[in-house]
């Protein structure tokens, strides 16, 4: 009886074993499928909202730079209260990460099994607040499996209907699962993305610092 019970302890342990190597280098088939499929119905959404979008004012000219940033402040700031939690709201490029994807307005448990999402106590991009983007790092696709491979001057680059902002990574920081002062804007804009620390746990949070480049207006 041990020896039949010994071995069935073996097979269960070699079986997590191999589970854990199958998530951990080629994600998790099943959530990763789910993912995919939301993420197809998001990018349907985001498109259209590219589509009807349109700026509440004139376009400023070039030479007015300092009028052009307020410009973009103001439709950022439309746009962030005009979305509701879950909706498709931005998509992400990051070439490090080989990532392309819509991300969802919101950070609750079912936000983030569709994808990337903004956390809704921060900023959208270009309101020169702080923008937080957590993200899963082992299931549902892990858009952040490999955020610790993100160097300083690695671009990340967020389209939304209003503009399209480039970012430059600045540095890494591992903080606490419970340390809400992440979240506290430095009142200059910023973009932070989370994602849970070390993989398969979460005690803490491995965040990754980049400030903005460059802000392409959309003007139509």
């Amino acid at each position: 009886m041990r020896h039949r019970l010994g071995t069935v302890l073996l097979v269960i342990g070699v079986g997590v074993l191999a589970w854990s190597a199958t998530v951990y280098f080629w994600k998790d088939p099943f959530t990763t499928a789910y993912t995919a499929y939301e993420q197809r119905r998001l990018a349907s959404n985001l498109d259209e909202q590219f589509d009807t979008w349109r700026p509440n004012r004139e376009p400023v000219s070039q030479s007015a730079e300092p009028a052009k940033r307020d410009d973009v402040s103001r439709e950022a700031k439309r746009y962030r209260l005009g979305s509701k939690d879950g909706d498709a709201i931005a998509r992400i490029r990051i070439p490090r990460l080989d990532l392309n994807l819509v991300v969802v307005n919101g950070t609750s448990v079912s936000d983030l099994r569709r994808g990337p999402g903004r956390h809704l106590e921060t900023y959208m991009p270009g309101e020169h607040e702080l923008v937080y983007i957590a993200g899963h790092r082992t299931t549902y696709g892990a858009p952040f499996g490999d955020i610790n491979e993100l160097k300083p001057g690695d671009p990340i680059t967020l389209e939304l209907p209003y503009a399209t902002v480039v970012y430059r990574v600045t540095r890494h920081r591992i903080v606490d699962d419970n340390d809400i002062s992440v979240l506290e804007s430095p009142h200059h804009e910023q973009l932070v993305l989370q994602a849970c620390h070390p993989r398969f746990f979460a005690s803490q949070r491995y965040l990754v610092y980049a400030t903005p480049v460059s802000v392409r207006q959309r003007t139509s």
